[in-house]
C-alpha cells in the first residue's frame, strides 16, 4: 500500500504468485486503485518462480520504447523546437518534482503535435508517456526470492537494470502450507524442518550487495516506519537494480496477529532483524546499519512464537541448542555488519552521501 502511494500514478508490478498476488489480484475486486487523475498502478501475475524475469521483460520493452521515442523526439526537433526536446530527454524523474516536469513537458508536447500531419509525430504522441520514468517492480515472498525464483532474482541483479525488487519476507513458504524455505531461520519449526530448522538464514542482502551496483535495503515497517519510508524512496530513486526486504509477520509464524507490529519492533531491538542500506551510488561509505546494537530479549522474542515454542515443548534439550546457536548467529552477524559500517572507501569527495537517514537510534 506504502508503495503505490508514493509511485503508483506510474508503476508496474510484476507479481509472484502467492500470499501478496491473492490480496493483490482475487478478481472480481483488487485493492489497486486510481488516483484524481485517473491513474494508476498496471498489475500482473506471474508463475511463482518467474517474478523477477517477469518484470525484468517489463524494463527491457520499457527501455526500447524509450528509446525508440528519443530516436522520434529528436527526428522533429525543428518542429517541436529544441528547448523541450531537450528538456525532455535531459529530465531523470528522480522525485516528485521532476516527474510533474516530465508530465508537464509530455501534455506540451502532445499539444504542439495534435495537428502536425506527419506519421512520425503521430507515432510519438502514441509513444510520448514513456518519456515520463515508470516504476518497474518484481512483488513475492521468501519462498519465491530466497528460493526457487532465486536463480532469476539473481540474473536481474546482474543486468544492472532500473528494476525494483519488494520481498516480503515471512520465513517460511506461506502460500503453500509452511514448508521451511531457506529464509527460514535457524531453530524454527516448519514443514521439512519438523525438529527445527538446523541451519541458519541466508543473507539474500549481503548476496545482492557482492555485486556491489545493487542497492539493498532492509526494513520494517513496525519497528520504524520513517526509516522505511526513506529506504523504499532511497530505493525507487537508484537508477539500478534495488532490493528492499521487508519484515512481513504472519499468521504461519503462529503468533497473535493484533500484536505483529510490535513484534516486529521486538525483532530488531533484539538483532533479529538488523535494519540496513546499502547504496552504491553513497561512493565513500555505501553500507549503513541503521538500527541501535541489539539488547538481548531474543528468547523473549522467540517464545511468542509458535514456530519457535513447539520445539521447546517437544524437544526442550534441541530447542535450547538450536537457541544458542540462533543467538551466535545473531552476534556474529552483527558484528560483520558493524565493520561494513565502518569501513569506508576512497572517494573524490564528489559522490552523494546516503539519502536514508538513521531513523532507529534515537
Amino acid at each position: 500500500k506504502l508503495i503505490t502511494q508514493f509511485f503508483g500514478d506510474r508503476m508496474i508490478i510484476a507479481n509472484a504468485t502467492g500470499c501478496s498476488s491473492i490480496y493483490g489480484g482475487n478478481l472480481p475486486t483488487t485493492p489497486y486503485c486510481v488516483n484524481a487523475e485517473g491513474r494508476g498502478p498496471s498489475w500482473s501475475n506471474s508463475l511463482f518462480e518467474d517474478a523477477a524475469e517477469f518484470g525484468f521483460g517489463f524494463r527491457l520493452a520499457i527501455d526500447q520504447q524509450m528509446q525508440y521515442t528519443a530516436e522520434l523526439l529528436k527526428k522533429l526537433s525543428s518542429t517541436i523546437g529544441d528547448k523541450l526536446v531537450t528538456g525532455l530527454l535531459n529530465n531523470e524523474g528522480r522525485n516528485d518534482e521532476q516527474i510533474g516536469e516530465q508530465r508537464r513537458m509530455v501534455a506540451e508536447l502532445k499539444n504542439k503535435l495534435a495537428n502536425v500531419d506527419d506519421p512520425d509525430a503521430k507515432r510519438l504522441i502514441a509513444s510520448a508517456d514513456y518519456l515520463i520514468r515508470r516504476s518497474v517492480w518484481s512483488f513475492g515472498g521468501d519462498g519465491w526470492a530466497y528460493d526457487i525464483g532465486y536463480g532469476g532474482l539473481d540474473h536481474v541483479f546482474a543486468s544492472g537494470r532500473d528494476v525494483n525488487i519488494l520481498v516480503m519476507d515471512t520465513e517460511v513458504y506461506s502460500n503453500t502450507g509452511g514448508q521451511a524455505s531457506k529464509a527460514t531461520p535457524r531453530g524454527a519449526v516448519a514443514k521439512f524442518a519438523a525438529a527445527g530448522k538446523p541451519s541458519c538464514k541466508k543473507d539474500l542482502g549481503m548476496m545482492a550487495m557482492a555485486y556491489g551496483n545493487v542497492f539493498v535495503g532492509q526494513i520494517a515497517m513496525g519497528a520504524s516506519p520513517v526509516h522505511a519510508i526513506r529506504t523504499i524512496q532511497a530505493a525507487e530513486a537508484y537508477r539500478g537494480t534495488s532490493l528492499l526486504i521487508a519484515y512481513a509477520h504472519c499468521i504461519g509464524q503462529g503468533i497473535n496477529m493484533t500484536t505483529a507490529l510490535g513484534l516486529q519492533k521486538e525483532a530488531v531491538a533484539c538483532g533479529y532483524w538488523p535494519l540496513f542500506h546499502y547504496d552504491p551510488s553513497d561512493a565513500e561509505q555505501p553500507f549503513h546499519l541503521d538500527s541501535k546494537t541489539p539488547k538481548g530479549g531474543y528468547k523473549e522474542f522467540t517464545d511468542q512464537q509458535a514456530r519457535f515454542a513447539i520445539l521447546a515443548r517437544s524437544k526442550p534439550e534441541e530447542a535450547q541448542r538450536l537457541a544458542a546457536l540462533a543467538q551466535e548467529d545473531i552476534n556474529r552477524r552483527w558484528e560483520f555488519y558493524s565493520q561494513l559500517a565502518e569501513m569506508k572507501h576512497e572517494s573524490n569527495g564528489n559522490g552523494p552521501s546516503s539519502s536514508v537517514k538513521e531513523e532507529v537510534k534515537e
